[in-house]
């Protein structure tokens, strides 16, 4: 059968490897890393906490706050904050990178969730005790922002690299992300505990952290848009009329899930995924409100240990992209889960002191292994050359972002049920088991299955000869 996409004009490639590009994509990490950091682990938990004390006159960030006329747990409203904000990306992402793919916007779309972002981080200066309602949807909008780039951004890896640099490429960004996280959670740090000394309260302080993360996500992003290459889409390759980009970009979302049918790796692989992520994003979402509200941790203290715990996860990025090389990405992948599955049972127990300061050293050295590992053994997985690396990685950011709603949604549920949330921690053990046993069910099989151009032919007959030199799964 006669590939339809073979007569049409050539079109410029991305060459791979180049280090002008590779680095300006692993700059877009230390760009937007100030929000995980910032807004998720270690300031803004804090501040929310706070912000729940004042509108409810406790000492508890676990007291009822009124919620669009609902009386919600304060610590409760912040996970299913989040849960609302990725239900909301993982709606419409999918529909967003078939767009992306088929009409070249890939880098437009990824600036306009940046921006979102970055804005978004920058109007919860304004965040108090008397705008809380209105600040948690602009919360929401910081959260959908920052996913949302994710997407755009992780499916250039394959365009950029050649499969031998997937892991070290990914490892790079992440470490890029923490060490840029970390240079501003330090300035920030200094500004909250030294406030006085320039005259400005405790919550201005914490306001100006916001401020300052908006600012300098947009501002570092301007290095990897000016280094991204343009993406000439497939109705330019094609060329075919890009006037129906909206309409086409639907029917490229259709291909890639159909061509999901003949990928059994793939389809494992995000099932392993979905559930060991689960219990990942969880905790790296919720370890700060469990150090406020259920360990009564001292701020400084808890921001101390968060700081450290970032640059205990570079050497953890690059420690895993080593061990995949040596025993491959499968086995590497399943030794941290198991890991990540104990740091579970340990934070059962744990309490303020010297075990909690163990159990977030431990975090951060499989925290950047994990997500590194994952993002790059993905990206082995999907077809070789696909023009669709967008539309695939939706898939690859819709796993992850339900896997974020459901595990921070459940995390938020037991919590409230039981008044503690010590025993959330016992489902998140589940999801990880669960996780190890699909991971376990790629051992030994091909990592990448055989690659069909972009008509999705059915898949080859049984006495087709198997295709040579791909990498296994091991």
């Amino acid at each position: 059968m006669t590939n339809p996409a073979a007569a049409a004009p050539a079109v410029a490639t991305t060459p791979k490897n180049d280090k002008r590009i590779t680095n300006g994509w692993a700059m877009y990490d230390w760009a937007n890393s100030v929000y995980p950091l910032v807004i998720t682990s270690s300031i803004f938990p804090i501040y929310w906490s706070s912000v729940v004390k004042t509108a409810t006159g406790t000492d508890s960030g676990k007291s009822p706050v009124d919620f669009l006329g609902f009386q919600v747990p304060g610590s409760s409203l912040l996970t299913y904050a989040i849960s609302a904000a990725f239900l909301i990306i993982a709606i419409i992402s999918p529909f967003l990178t078939s767009l992306a793919d088929f009409s070249g916007r890939k880098k437009a779309f990824l600036q306009f969730f940046c921006y979102l972002g970055a804005a978004s981080c920058a109007g919860l200066y304004f965040f108090d005790a008397n705008t809380f309602t209105a600040s948690t949807f602009v919360f929401i909008a910081a959260t959908v922002g920052f996913s949302g780039s994710i997407v755009f951004y992780n499916s250039y890896l394959p365009d950029i690299s050649t499969e031998d640099q997937y892991d070290r490429l990914s490892a790079r960004g992440f470490s890029m992300g923490y060490v840029g996280s970390v240079i501003l959670l330090i300035i920030c740090l200094v500004i909250n505990q030294f406030h006085e000394q320039v005259g400005i309260s405790g919550t201005k302080a914490a306001q100006l952290s916001f401020l300052l993360t908006g600012f300098w996500w947009a501002g570092f992003a301007q290095i990897p848009f000016a280094r991204l290459p343009k993406d000439p889409g497939r109705a330019a390759s094609a060329g075919a009329d890009n006037s129906g980009w909206l309409l086409n970009g639907f029917r490229e979302l259709g291909k890639v899930w159909r061509e999901l049918a003949y990928q059994p790796n793939l389809k494992r692989f995000l099932l392993a995924y979905f559930t060991y992520n689960m219990g990942v994003q969880t905790v790296m979402y919720v370890a700060t409100i469990f150090g406020t509200d259920e360990l009564h941790l001292e701020d400084s203290a808890l921001i101390i240990t968060i700081l450290l715990l970032q640059i205990v996860a570079i050497l953890g990025a690059y420690l895993f992209a080593r061990l995949s090389e040596a025993i491959g990405n499968t086995r590497a992948l399943s030794w941290s889960v198991v890991i990540w599955a104990l740091i579970c049972i340990a934070g059962y127990y744990v309490q303020a002191g010297w075990s909690f300061y163990a159990l977030a050293s431990v975090i951060g050295l499989t925290m950047g292994g994990i997500q590194s590992l994952s993002r790059s053994t993905y990206s082995k997985i999907i077809p070789e050359n696909t023009p669709n690396t967008a539309a695939y990685f939706s898939f690859f950011d819709v796993t992850e972002k339900l896997s974020i709603v459901i595990g921070t949604a459940t995390w938020g549920i037991i919590s409230q049920q039981f008044g503690s949330m010590r025993y959330s921690i016992l489902a998140l053990i589940v999801f990880f088991i669960l996780g190890l046993i699909f991971l376990l069910t790629l051992r030994g099989k091909k990592l990448r299955e055989d690659s069909r151009d972009d008509t999705f032919l059915p898949p080859p007959p049984a006495s087709a000869p198997a295709e040579l030199g791909r990498p296994q799964l091991r």
